[in-house]
């Protein structure tokens, strides 16, 4: 984990907080630039997925693992279930629903750097 990463995501999380607000407010549905982004924060998840359980294999284990291990498989499925529950709302709402996962990714990488650096791994 590093805060480079982390900064790196949370950028991409408020970008696609941005262009789900924008899409809301537009009253129109989502579209490619909205998976895009969604595409490119699941690839940037996925890397610190990886990086994190490298450094776990490698013996790196936080105070409160479960809890971390929970939040690293918890993030990388939110922006997956925002983009499908997003591709079946027809609405202009659609937008709401990638803004939020954008949110709750945001929050919860900062919250996995915090569980992993509690103990300096």
């Amino acid at each position: 984990m590093t805060p480079i990463l982390v900064g790196t995501i949370t950028v991409v999380a408020v970008l696609l907080v941005g262009l789900g607000v924008l899409s809301t407010l537009a009253r129109r549905r989502i579209g490619l630039a909205h998976l895009v982004a969604a595409g490119l924060l699941e690839v940037l998840l996925l890397l610190q997925a990886a990086l994190a359980t490298a450094s776990l294999a490698g013996g790196h284990r936080p105070e409160e693992t479960a809890t971390f291990v929970s939040y690293l498989v918890g993030v990388v499925v939110v922006p997956v279930a925002g983009v499908l529950w997003a591709r079946t709302e027809r609405t202009r709402w659609a937008g709401s629903v990638l803004a939020v996962a954008g949110a709750v990714v945001g929050v919860m990488v900062w919250r996995l750097l915090q569980l992993w650096e509690a103990t300096g791994a």
